[in-house]
């Protein structure tokens, strides 16, 4: 099996790089049959290879961007959305920028644009499906051993039973065990994996595996996330980490304010309709209030009002903070359906505009929910270095019953890695977990996040 893992890379760039190809060679026939004729002077060789070199390029960003190459990573229903997107967001703006070559009034047509997303989404489709065949052949699962605190032990066999196209688990064992118990039983297991194993024996583990060039999972520690964000100091012979601790630099803080107030005051343009109709729809179900605001803490425990659509009935917490659970019986049909979509959250725009809150940022907590979860992670008040988001680290790559130890984590991953560009990024990723219906899961019955 490992003998064909050097080239997964090569493979991936392999069969996206076809794909998007195949894509181009569909444009290019869109644009000379279509919008080239229409410019008062055509183009020659030199525009065509421009405009579809650009179209290539909003393909690879945006397909990049969403995952659409992480083949044997994702699942094929997660590639095919990915690319999916990726495709309709080059399309979108391709059209833009023809628009602004062709420069004719009226706008040049929309539905070439449209009909050619028909053979691409069906390029996506037969591509991710013999790439799917080809992947379960070439790698199947990871033969894992996992070494943890037995306490995590159905935690974990539980997600990792999510993907048995990845992984395997041969055996569990203790992390409570002797160093030289755990180095031998790695011996018939093709990678191992670690979690809640004391700091010491961990580190040693690490080295064990560098040295012997054994595949290993390691699940971090909050002072590992804290430590990406150092700077390598070189002052001397000796090399150090700094670590400043202070979130984000003044010039961060300007820069992220500045895009806040621009997008939020477009999105406030664009969304007004919906927003209307949402607020229409949710009264004329049972009357009550379209919007309910709720106390929320933000960056240095400062408390503020956040806003959302009501899709709740109403007091559906008179007797108490509750985490939304499955099937939530408080949860109306309207609310049911701007949950799902997100339409709940389009009011946070204002507070986002008012300063209250940030685009991109950890999610907002009540106070009562943070004191329960900082008595069992005292960490879990880091997330609090900045201003808190509409959505973030831990919205996209985590679930509304993500533990909060793990929404610490990720949230802290955005913190030590800020950047504009990383912001932009997530906002695009936004887009694509409004399609992912377990990024809206409640939690279990009588599960207890903290």
């Amino acid at each position: 099996m490992d003998k064909f893992d050097q080239y997964k890379r090569l493979l991936r760039l392999g069969i996206a790089g076809i794909e998007i190809i195949l894509e181009a060679a569909f444009f290019t026939y869109v644009w000379f049959g279509v919008y080239n004729g229409r410019r008062l002077n055509p183009f020659e060789n030199k525009g065509n290879l421009m405009m579809v070199g650009f179209y290539i390029l909003y393909l690879v960003v945006f397909i990049y961007m969403y995952g659409g190459t992480k083949y044997a990573y994702y699942r094929k229903g997660q590639l095919i959305l990915s690319q999916t997107l990726g495709t309709v967001i080059a399309n979108a703006l391709m059209y833009m920028q023809i628009i602004m070559v062709v420069g004719q009034f009226p706008l040049p047509a929309v539905w070439p644009m449209l009909v050619l997303c028909v053979p691409e989404f069906l390029i996506i489709a037969l591509i991710n499906q013999m790439s799917d065949g080809i992947f379960r052949k070439m790698f199947p699962p990871k033969h894992l051993l996992l070494i943890c605190d037995l306490e995590y032990k159905e935690l974990l066999l539980r997600k990792i039973s999510s993907r048995k196209d990845l992984y395997e688990v041969s055996r569990c064992v203790s992390a409570s065990e002797p160093l030289s118990v755990l180095q031998k039983e790695v011996a018939d297991c093709d990678a191992m994996m670690l979690y809640g194993i004391e700091e010491q024996k961990r580190n040693d583990l690490i080295k064990f595996c560098y040295e012997k060039s054994i595949r290993i999972y390691v699940a971090p520690e909050v002072s590992d996330i804290l430590l990406r964000g150092a700077d390598r100091v070189h002052s001397f012979d000796t090399p150090f980490f700094l670590l400043r601790n202070s979130g984000l630099s003044f010039e961060q803080r300007i820069m992220k304010r500045a895009m806040d107030i621009l997008i939020s005051g477009a999105m406030l343009i664009v969304a007004s309709p919906f927003m209307l109709l949402t607020a229409l729809a949710i009264k004329l179900e049972d009357h009550g209030p379209a919007l309910f605001k709720q106390e929320r803490v933000t960056i240095g425990g400062k408390k503020f009002y956040i806003y959302k659509f009501r899709s709740m009935i109403v007091d559906a917490e008179k007797n108490g903070a509750q985490f939304s659970t499955k099937n939530d019986s408080r949860i109306t049909k309207v609310g049911k359906f701007i949950r799902a979509t997100r339409l709940d959250e389009l009011p946070q725009l204002l507070n986002i505009l008012k300063g209250d809150m940030s685009i991109v940022g950890p999610r907002p907590e009540r106070q009562t929910y943070i004191d329960e979860f900082c008595q069992e992670t005292p960490e879990f008040i880091y997330r609090l270095k900045v201003k808190a988001g509409l959505t973030g680290y831990a919205q996209i790559y985590g679930k509304y019953n993500t533990t909060p130890l793990d929404k610490l984590k990720l949230d802290l991953m955005y913190i030590e890695s800020y950047s504009v560009l990383l912001d932009i990024r997530l906002i695009f990723l936004t887009l694509k977990i409004m399609f992912t219906k377990e990024s809206t899961e409640g939690v279990e019955e009588g599960q207890n996040h903290a």
